[in-house]
């Protein structure tokens, strides 16, 4: 284990999960969407834990390490602040925004699993307040999706103080131009997508995947149930998926994926060893619902990766 911090910059969020017992279809009318006004009725209903910061967080914790979390939270943000006392995982980078809600999500889904969502970014909006300088003993870093200045301003304090860190724009990435995407990856060291982020990566820069991954060390792409890919020194490493003792929930899998990233990271590993462990970390927790509900111990992922991939982890 390292001594040493990770600060991971991005979001702390409610889910709001709502179950519509029922069919969307059966109650919104083709012919009047012009006018819609629809309620459904949610008997069911769950809050889960969120937030990319929130959920990179956790997942390094089920790996023993003790990172740092920069984010802005609201008035209603005590239960999740007591959430992170009691996992072990330091606040004081958690910044309170007075007046303002805690980022969250409200989600409806119906029995066909079709979702309507809304979500309200609230304390995350004001994430540039937070400042890279503050932290101490940080030895690696990450910009997950947040508020879109507080992203600009943090990956500019990283390579300022020259700390390594890692873009992981996620859903944020709609946010910026091809301009601004160059200008996050020349000061990453690291980069992670999903397919489709990669996609429109390349795209809106008018580079390949190849060209982009020339401009960080390691460049790490996603894709779902056909594994990933990791892009560095000219060569692309295919990671398969780790298998999953079942398919529950897909969400916060990729947050996950990049606790593993990290952890490689900080312990000086090769790449085909840190993507099996990130793979792994997304299989643990796809079996469960919610982003942060598995809870495996460090000894269980250790014989689960030496099962899958006949090697020793630690």
């Amino acid at each position: 284990m390292s001594s040493q911090h990770t600060l991971i910059c991005g979001s702390i969020a409610y889910d709001n999960i709502m179950v519509f017992p029922d069919r969307f279809r059966n109650h919104i009318l083709p012919e009047q969407i012009h006018v819609l006004n629809v309620s459904f009725l949610v008997p069911e209903m769950r809050r889960e834990f969120g937030g990319c910061a929130g959920n990179i967080a956790y997942n390094l914790r089920l790996l023993g390490e003790t990172p740092l979390i920069m984010a802005t939270v609201g008035d209603d943000a005590q239960p999740y602040l007591d959430r992170l006392a009691s996992l072990g995982l330091p606040d004081i980078h958690v910044r309170r925004v007075p007046g303002a809600f805690t980022a969250q999500a409200f989600i409806t889904t119906d029995l066909d699993d079709n979702q309507i969502t809304a979500f309200h970014p609230g304390a995350m909006m004001f994430s540039h307040q937070n400042h890279v300088r503050d932290a101490q003993g940080v030895r690696l870093g990450i910009v997950a999706p947040d508020g879109r200045e507080g992203m600009l301003q943090h990956a500019r304090d990283f390579a300022g103080a020259r700390i390594p860190f890692i873009f992981d724009p996620g859903q944020g990435l709609l946010l910026f131009n091809g301009e601004e995407l160059l200008e996050f990856l020349d000061q990453a060291d690291y980069a992670c997508f999903n397919d489709y982020e990669a996609r429109l990566a390349s795209e809106r820069t008018g580079l390949s995947i190849e060209q982009l991954a020339k401009r960080v060390d390691a460049l790490v792409v996603t894709r779902g149930g056909d594994g990933s890919d990791i892009y560095t020194e000219g060569r692309r490493l295919s990671i398969p998926c780790a298998s999953a003792r079942a398919l529950v929930d897909p969400t916060g899998c990729g947050d996950a994926y990049r606790s593993g990233l990290i952890h490689g990271i900080l312990n000086n590993w090769d790449w085909q060893k840190t993507g099996q462990l990130a793979a792994l970390m997304g299989a643990c927790k796809i079996a469960s619902q919610g982003p942060q509900n598995h809870a495996p111990s460090r000894d269980e992922i250790a014989e689960t990766y030496h099962r899958e991939f006949h090697a020793s982890l630690w």
